[in-house]
């Protein structure tokens, strides 16, 4: 069996909300396994579901671009928030997120791109620019969404420089109306996705390993009722239903107005615009998420 370490009972506890004993428990039932041990909580009813844990420790910068029906986000990593300050580092970053505009938006296809003006690849002038300023640097993520015939909006929160800051959000919608009023939508439902993190944009973009994980944790708890298999089911159905209210994009009720869902604010502007208009995907990078902290951090 693993060690259980008070660090590691300490990270489930903030994860989780559970209690200390619980949490320790839940490690030893699952032989430390961090994650079955956040579904055997779950199941005993003793923690709400959690969400990705680990908040960045790198920095740097989300930067955004775009042109008519195609954006892209690109993290470019420093080791220090000075260095993201810095207008030589902003000034690279935003070149990078311009460059990977004429690539397929994944990230290893930005990195092999060229660099304008500098006779070689992207990669190449982020290990240049690490020379220069001495602190290590580089193109972690890219995302890409594509709205042909139609607009591809983006938001920055916590805006450092123009089209730059720690969050960056792309919202493509197809459409043959007014440009400037499907782009204003769209910069309110990317401002939405800033602070709602979908995990989808609709329930077919689902993961279906996510989707029959929250399935199998929902019909354990269920059972704990005692009730049948057939009040069960539709028990499991409608908590099934709230999960996705609460994660997929289309489903979640609008920030702005705090009651009605984004499909119908989309529904709703499109007889404004006077066009139908059609979501066709979103993506969100945050600066540093999933990076894990060491231990000295």
């Amino acid at each position: 069996m693993a060690a259980i370490t008070a660090q590691m009972v300490k990270d489930l506890r903030e994860t989780t909300g559970a209690g200390m004993m619980d949490c320790k428990a839940a490690l030893q039932a699952t032989d430390g396994d961090m994650e079955a041990a956040v579904d055997w909580l779950r199941k005993k009813g003793l923690a709400k579901a959690a969400k990705k844990a680990g908040r960045a420790a790198a920095e740097g910068l989300v930067v955004a671009a775009t042109k008519p029906g195609l954006g892209v986000l690109v993290e470019v990593n420093s080791e220090t928030d000075f260095v993201a300050r810095n207008e030589t580092f902003q000034k690279m970053a935003r070149e990078i997120a311009a460059v990977a505009l004429g690539t397929s938006g994944d990230v290893e296809a930005v990195k092999a791109a060229a660099f304008p003006g500098a006779g070689m690849s992207v990669a190449d002038k982020v290990a240049e620019m690490v020379g220069q300023i001495g602190e290590n640097m580089n193109v972690r993520r890219s995302a890409m969404v594509k709205a042909d015939g139609g607009v591809v909006a983006f938001y920055i929160h916590n805006q450092t420089v123009e089209a730059a800051g720690k969050i960056g959000v792309l919202v493509g919608l197809k459409s043959s109306g007014d440009p400037a009023k499907v782009g204003a939508l769209g910069r309110q439902i990317a401002m939405h996705v800033a602070a709602a993190r979908p995990l989808a944009g609709t329930i077919a973009d689902l993961d279906p390993a996510v989707v029959a994980r929250e399935k199998a944790v929902l019909s354990e708890q269920a059972r704990g009722s005692g009730k049948p298999e057939d009040v069960i089911a539709k028990m499991v159905e409608g908590r099934l239903r709230k999960f996705y209210e609460e994660s997929v994009l289309l489903e979640q009720v609008f920030v702005v107005d705090g009651e009605t869902k984004v499909a119908k604010v989309i529904e709703n502007a499109a007889r404004q615009i006077g066009a139908p208009v059609e979501f066709t995907g979103f993506a969100r990078l945050e600066l540093g998420d999933g990076v894990e902290k060491s231990a000295e951090e």
